[in-house]
């Protein structure tokens, strides 16, 4: 269906100055390279780059009209507005006719845990029969339907795009990643969520936020955009997270003094067992809970999703039947197979220092023999945490491989000499590998029964990011290929 809107109708009642004809619109981008005939380019201010560089790009490929912060010496017209990131997610809502207000909307935010959560409660939500939109770092779904994610949350006038699409599909739930990249840019400026999760708050992109307090008030600003809070009161951060909010709350954690609390936790290789106890009509009802995911964080994901669930209306037996039916997360602690190895080998997304120590402490608890780590840590991001993980890694593993992970722009071994800093620290043992494929074949190669591998960074992602160019690195592929040249064990 081709959507139209006349800039007057779809600027009115926002504070805009217009010069030119009052165009119809029929797209609205704020990507130059993604911009046609009828479409409406933003001009948006971004960290590394001004939008507004882009405009004379954008009118070669067919822009019907800018939004700018400043007026542009071109023959095309021009919305000048005081802040182009505001007035674009308020404009997107409009010619999408609002999406986010027909059906239910869940936000997910938190340092670690938030696809994890988010896949739960898809789940809990499918259970109760409903078709669900998921919108993530590893992909973005409608129903089983596929679609390729760009960022955690996507920019404005794509996320406006593809929640319509979401609610054309017959979409009754949405749950969301919600990123403090995108709550600070204000990407889901205007949004109002029935229920926001806060899983946990710990140290990570502070190349961006510049300071832990921008990162704690960037997270803050879902819960002054939703209707109901379901917040983790076991983690540091809820007192001064909770302060001044005055919308509903339901807390989770491990103590019962929490509105939803666990039980007789019983964390095994193949996944975590649990007694859940929730909130029922003034009483608690309790279920049993058998989880296809190791680990303590997965029971606080599985109660951030229940606290959701329960605020969405689902009932005990919806929230228990939903949480048992998720096998695994890709790259989220997903065993790889290795055929013929009496060794395992574990795929893990954590990239920050608290989601590597939960990991590897749940790992170390049931390793029969050795701890192998193998990570690195992300280029032209928080470079803080790179010995800090060094030091998390040594503290587990029985031997560490330093290798790279998507070193971007800068050189590797500038990266792996700030994590050998914290490795070294510990007194674990440990090599330097640049080349992960090469580290990859160390670590499988050195593996004895009993041993569990961890591959820790980079998860889902199936490339490697070098020099601005992304390379294909699909580990799933790479321990398959290496695992088969093998020779055999004696």
């Amino acid at each position: 269906m081709t959507r139209s809107k006349k800039l007057s109708d779809l600027f009115a009642g926002i504070d805009h100055r217009r010069i030119g004809s009052d165009e119809i619109i029929t797209s609205i981008e704020c990507d130059s390279r993604q911009v046609g005939p009828g479409c409406l380019f933003a001009c948006v201010v971004g960290t590394f780059q001004d939008g507004h560089i882009y405009a004379e790009q954008a009118v070669r490929a067919g822009a019907a009209a800018l939004l700018v912060e400043r007026e542009l010496p071109l023959s095309i017209p021009q919305i000048i507005v005081e802040d182009t990131r505001t007035v674009l997610a308020s404009c997107a809502a409009r010619f999408y006719d609002y999406p986010a207000k027909q059906m239910r909307l869940v936000g997910v935010t938190g340092t670690n845990g938030k696809t994890t959560t988010t896949y739960m409660l898809k789940s809990v939500a499918e259970q109760a029969g409903f078709k669900v939109g998921l919108i993530g770092t590893i992909t973005n779904l409608i129903g089983d339907k596929v679609l390729p994610a760009a960022h955690t949350t996507p920019d404005a006038a794509e996320l406006h795009r593809l929640l319509r699409r979401m609610v054309d599909e017959g979409v009754g739930l949405c749950v969301m990643e919600v990123s403090s990249h995108s709550l600070d840019q204000k990407r889901v400026y205007g949004i109002e969520y029935d229920v926001a999760v806060f899983t946990n708050l710990t140290q990570d992109h502070l190349d961006y936020h510049k300071s832990f307090e921008n990162y704690f008030n960037a997270k803050r600003i879902l819960f002054k955009q939703t209707k109901q809070a379901i917040l983790n009161c076991d983690d540091a951060y809820y007192a001064q997270l909770v302060e001044g909010l005055d919308c509903d709350k339901l807390t989770f954690g491990v103590r019962e003094n929490a509105d939803i609390y666990a039980k007789n936790i019983d964390i095994t290789p193949a996944g975590v067992a649990f007694d859940i106890y929730l909130p029922v009509d003034g009483g608690k009802e309790s279920r049993h809970i058998k989880l296809n995911i190791s680990g303590l964080f997965s029971v606080f994901n599985a109660m951030g999703t229940a606290g959701a669930a329960l605020a969405l209306g689902f009932t005990p037996d919806q929230i228990a039947a939903g949480l048992q039916k998720v096998t695994s997360v890709s790259g989220r602690l997903e065993k790889i197979p290795v055929p013929n190895r009496e060794y395992s080998v574990l795929l893990d997304y954590a990239h920050t220092p608290d989601a590597l120590e939960n990991v590897l402490k749940t790992v170390r608890g049931f390793t029969e023999n050795r701890l192998i780590v193998l990570f690195g840590c992300g280029g032209d991001r928080d470079r803080a945490k790179r010995p800090i993980m060094g030091e998390v890694t040594g503290r587990f593993a029985d031997f560490c491989i330093i290798t790279s992970d998507n070193p971007r722009s800068e050189a590797p071994m500038d990266i792996m000499s700030s994590i050998e800093e914290g490795v070294s620290r510990s007194g674990c043992e440990y090599i330097m590998i640049e080349s992960r494929y090469e580290a990859i074949k160390k670590a499988l190669e050195m593996g004895a029964p009993g041993d569990v591998i961890v591959l820790a960074g980079k998860g889902h992602e199936t490339y490697q990011e070098i020099n601005g160019v992304k390379n294909h690195f699909d580990e799933k592929e790479i321990v398959a290929e290496i695992a088969a040249q093998l020779p055999d064990e004696h």
